[in-house]
């Protein structure tokens, strides 16, 4: 009996050697990170607002910092340095996507261009999308709708200024970005049309959704559980639902008007393609469509907007020398069009103010490493989740003076662009990840902040003073203002 238990130590002193030996001879050199709890990981120090959490986490664990979630192992960028290295170095082997439970449901099976995997599928579609929808000539053959809707968008707030009402302005704004979208996409007429509300669902919805926490990716055996005890796995069906009915309706309605352009499907019918034996005739159109037109570039735009006259009606003297500027220029014309933006060098610097302040997707969606590597002299190995903190970025103050402070002047003499070429401003991102619509939403930007600029004076509601106004976002996968911006046009000379 003594011998059996002798046996049995040497065996387990010989296999704890080797596994130690093994463990040596595998450790990884990951960076610095917060201590975790069982189980959960680093969850619990997410809060409401991961961006602003995991910007107060790197300054004291660094610039690259590890981080778990559950099951998942992430890394976090917070410096242009980093970040550089993850979206130009090795942009290739981080620029896939870490399967996302949800993120797969509303983009039918990752047909989109935001959340697919990093395949031949991917490169294929994202060549046809941005040839179809934005390229500098396709982008400008849209000037027309937008000065239509934009034009309605003055004629509406003409009339509540007429009766001294108090205008929601990112009501109205996100309205002109939904009939943009539908017009460009669709060729359908928004306002006024039975899918004025369920367009309204589907992205606040859909928003909603994709921002929220789902334990199905964190904790392979009970998550999904989880999400049905919180409500997120209904409530992800339900905007499935409304977002499936829309694209339907749509699609139906283009087919009754043939002569109607729908942008995101008409190609797919001319040109039948069939690569990684996937059928892109079935789901493929509305799948593009949520990301082509919901997301890249056209919808933010509005939350842009509506951003910036936050800005604005914050810093008297800031919209003082912004409208001087473009009455200025401007001047008698009544036909405002995009290309007078090119004039406009002060409420150029003010945009780019107002993308470092408030980036609308202050943390890109991660991406996954396909391979083992080395950034900065830390490991991170293959299927690690990595996270671009582009608010962190924008309010470093080692690279930005007085980062909390609205400062278009900041901009000038200076070549920083938000193009995605300069890694201390990256509101789009950058390499190959970065939103294509850039194009097709700054379009919308410009046009509308003239035309509200040039044509009308600002004044906040009685009783309020400017310390009043609201500036906090809310959280989701893009971050619009939490309380909407509420202002009283003033009819002037030029409306």
């Amino acid at each position: 009996m003594m011998s059996l238990w002798y046996i049995i130590l040497a065996f387990v002193f010989f296999a704890s050697v080797l596994i130690a030996k093994n463990t040596r001879k595998t450790k990884k050199n990951l960076p610095p990170g917060p201590p975790r709890l069982p189980i959960i990981g680093n969850l619990h120090q997410l809060g409401s607002r991961p961006q602003r959490s995991m910007f107060k986490l790197s300054q004291k664990y660094g610039p690259l910092m590890s981080l778990k979630f559950g099951n998942v192992s992430a890394v976090v960028a917070s410096t242009p340095e980093t970040v550089k290295d993850v979206l130009k170095t090795f942009d290739v082997e981080c620029c896939s996507r870490p399967y996302m439970t949800y993120a797969a449901r509303v983009t039918y099976d990752l047909k989109d261009l935001a959340f697919s995997f990093y395949t031949k599928y991917w490169r294929e579609v994202r060549k046809m999308t941005v040839v179809e929808l934005y390229t500098a000539k396709r982008v400008k053959s849209f000037q027309h709708v937008r000065q239509e809707e934009v034009a309605s968008l003055v004629q509406s707030i003409k009339e509540s200024a007429s009766l001294e009402e108090v205008v929601n302005l990112n009501k109205k704004l996100v309205k002109l970005s939904g009939s943009v979208i539908c017009k460009v996409g669709f060729g359908i007429t928004l306002q006024g049309s039975k899918l004025e509300n369920a367009y309204e669902e589907v992205v606040q919805g859909t928003m909603e959704v994709l921002g929220s926490f789902a334990a199905a990716d964190n904790f392979p055996v009970v998550g999904k559980l989880i999400d049905r005890i919180t409500g997120l796995h209904s409530k992800c069906e339900k905007v499935f639902k409304a977002m499936d009915s829309f694209f339907d309706q749509s699609i139906e309605h283009h087919l009754e008007n043939p002569m109607i352009s729908l942008s995101c499907s008409s190609r797919w019918k001319e040109e039948r393609l069939d690569l990684e034996n996937i059928n892109l005739l079935e789901t493929t159109p509305k799948g593009l469509c949520w990301y082509n037109l919901l997301i890249a570039g056209v919808d933010t735009s509005g939350h842009t907007v509506a951003w910036v006259m936050t800005h604005l009606i914050t810093n008297p003297r800031v919209l003082k020398k912004a409208q001087a500027e473009v009455r200025e220029v401007i001047k008698n014309k009544d036909d405002i069009i995009e290309e007078d933006i090119e004039r406009l060098e002060y409420l150029k610097m003010v945009i780019k103010e107002t993308l470092r302040i408030n980036p609308l997707v202050p943390l890109l969606i991660p991406r996954e490493a396909s391979k083992d590597l080395k950034i900065k002299g830390y490991d991170i190995p293959k299927k690690t989740w990595i996270y671009v903190n582009v608010w962190a970025i924008h309010r470093n103050p080692n690279v930005w003076k007085d980062p909390e402070a609205f400062i278009p002047e900041r901009f000038m003499d200076s070549q920083i662009d938000y193009k995605g070429l300069d890694f201390e401003l990256l509101p789009f991102g950058s390499g190959r990840r970065m939103c294509p619509g850039i194009g097709m939403g700054m379009a919308l930007v410009h046009l509308t902040l003239i035309n509200l600029l040039y044509r009308f004076d600002w004044k906040l509601p009685e009783g309020m003073e400017v310390e009043d106004v609201d500036l906090e976002e809310s959280y989701g996968l893009v971050c619009p203002k939490k309380v909407p911006l509420e202002l009283i046009p003033v009819l002037t000379q030029w409306s």
